[in-house]
C-alpha cells in the first residue's frame, strides 16, 4: 500500500508545473540538508574549529563567509596587511563584492548579514535548479534533465546552498550566461559577465569558453552559418570577460598602491600549504600541490606529477564519453576551459571540491542512463556525500585538510 501511495504521489507531482516540481525537489533536499546540519552542530566538540557550542547559525556564517561579512562591514584595506616576516598576509582583497554587499541589503530588515546570506543561497540555489533544467532539457530530455537537478540539489556539496558562500550565486548567473550562448541570445551577456566577475573570480575562464565557442562556430560555419554579427558578440563578449576578469587586480593595486596586491593576497593562502613565497607562475600549483599530498600520504612526492597527468588524461576522457557528448560541444568547451583555468590558477586542497561547482552541467551526463535502480544508487550515493562533507568539514573540522 506504501509503495502504491508513492507512485500516485509521483504521478500527481509529474502532472504539476514544472516550477513546483522542481521547488518540491529542491525544498525537501534542504530539509534533509538541514536535518544534516544540526546534527553536525550536535557532533561540534571542542576540538572542532566551530565549538562544542555550534549552530546552524555558527555554519551559514562560518569560514569564507566570514571574509564576505568583513568586506560588507569594513570594506577592503588600503593598506596590505603584513605577516611577522613582511609577507602579505590573507584579507579581504581575495573575495569579491557582490555577493557581500548584496547580503548586506537583503539582510537588513532582518539585522543580520547572515540572514541575508543565507536567503541569497537559497534562492540561486532553486533558481539555478531551474537554470540546470533550461540548459539540459533540449540535449537529454526533460526526464534526464529533472535527474540532473535531482542529483545537483542533492549533491555533496548541497550546503553550499545553505551557507554564506558566493558560489551559489555565481553558479545562477553562470547557468543563465551558458543558457543565453547556446540560445545565441548575446545582448543580455553585456551585463551578466561583469556581474559574475565580481561575485567570484571564475570569469577568466568564461572568456576562454568563448574564444573556444568561437572558434567551434567558425570551423562549422558551413553546416552551422555564422553572420558576421554573431562573430562580432562573440569576440566582444569574450574582451569583456577577460577584461573585467582582470579589472580586479587593476582596482587593488590602484587601491592599494601595490600592482601585484591581488595576486600577493591570493598566494598567502598558499603559505598555509608549506609553500614558499614566490612570484605567481601558473599551472605551478598543482604541481607543486601533488608532490605536497603525497608526502602528506606517506608516498614518494615523486609520484604526484605522474598521477596529476593520470588525473588530467582521466578527465578529458570524461569529456569525451558517450554520456557527455549528449551534453554538447558547447557545454564540454565550457567544462574543458573551466577545468583548464582552475590548473592554471588553482593550489589544490579541501576546498577543491567546492570549486568543481561550475561543472554542474556535466552532472547531466550521471543522468542520461535511464535506469531507475541505477539513477537512485547515483541519488544515494549523493546524500551519503553530501553528509560526509558537512560532517567533515563543519562538525569534525579541526585540521588543515578540512577547510569547507
Amino acid at each position: 500500500m506504501a509503495h502504491r501511495a508513492v507512485i500516485r504521489a509521483a504521478r500527481h507531482l509529474a502532472r504539476t508545473p514544472l516550477l513546483v516540481r522542481i521547488a518540491f525537489v529542491y525544498l525537501s533536499a534542504r530539509v534533509v540538508t538541514t536535518v544534516f546540519l544540526l546534527l553536525a552542530a550536535e557532533r561540534s566538540g571542542p576540538g572542532s574549529r566551530f565549538g562544542a557550542d555550534a549552530t546552524i547559525g555558527s555554519f551559514v556564517v562560518g569560514w569564507d563567509a566570514q571574509w564576505y561579512w568583513l568586506v560588507a562591514w569594513e570594506g577592503y584595506p588600503s593598506v596590505l596587511p603584513l605577516t611577522p616576516s613582511g609577507a602579505v598576509a590573507e584579507n579581504a582583497w581575495a573575495f569579491m563584492p557582490v555577493y557581500a554587499y548584496a547580503a548586506q541589503i537583503v539582510g537588513l530588515p532582518f539585522g543580520s548579514w547572515g540572514v541575508g546570506a543565507l536567503l541569497i543561497s537559497l534562492a540561486a540555489g532553486y533558481l539555478a535548479c531551474l537554470a540546470l533544467h533550461r540548459l539540459l532539457r533540449g540535449r537529454i530530455g526533460t526526464s534526464a534533465a529533472m535527474w540532473a537537478v535531482v542529483f545537483f540539489a542533492w549533491g555533496p556539496l548541497a550546503a553550499l546552498f545553505q551557507v554564506g558562500y558566493a558560489e551559489t550565486l555565481f553558479l545562477l548567473l553562470l547557468l543563465v550566461a551558458l543558457d543565453l550562448v547556446a540560445r545565441r541570445r548575446y545582448g543580455w551577456l553585456y551585463l551578466l559577465i561583469p556581474v559574475m566577475a565580481f561575485t567570484r573570480p571564475g570569469v577568466l575562464a568564461f572568456s576562454l569558453y568563448l574564444a573556444l565557442y568561437g572558434i567551434m562556430r567558425w570551423a562549422g560555419r558551413r553546416r552551422d552559418p555564422l553572420p558576421g554579427r554573431e562573430i562580432v558578440h562573440i569576440v566582444a563578449l569574450g574582451l569583456l570577460a577577460a577584461a573585467t576578469g582582470l579589472s580586479w587586480q587593476v582596482i587593488a593595486g590602484i587601491v592599494t598602491g601595490d600592482p601585484g596586491a591581488y595576486l600577493a593576497t591570493e598566494l598567502a593562502w598558499r603559505r598555509n600549504w608549506g609553500v614558499a613565497d614566490g612570484p605567481f607562475i601558473p599551472f605551478e600549483g598543482w604541481v607543486q600541490a601533488s608532490q605536497f599530498w603525497f608526502g602528506q600520504w606517506g608516498m614518494p612526492p615523486s609520484w604526484g606529477p605522474v598521477a596529476l597527468c593520470l588525473l588530467v588524461l582521466a578527465a578529458a576522457a570524461a569529456l569525451f564519453a558517450a554520456p557527455a557528448r549528449r551534453l554538447g560541444a558547447d557545454l564540454r568547451l565550457w567544462s574543458a576551459s573551466y577545468l583548464l583555468y582552475l590548473l592554471a590558477v588553482f593550489f589544490p586542497q579541501s576546498s577543491t571540491f567546492r570549486l568543481l561547482l561550475p561543472l554542474a552541467p556535466m552532472i547531466g551526463a550521471l543522468a542520461v542512463p535511464r535506469s531507475r535502480w541505477y539513477r537512485l544508487a547515483v541519488l544515494l550515493v549523493c546524500v551519503a556525500g553530501q553528509w560526509m562533507w558537512i560532517d567533515q568539514m563543519y562538525a569534525q573540522g579541526s585540521s588543515f585538510w578540512q577547510v569547507p
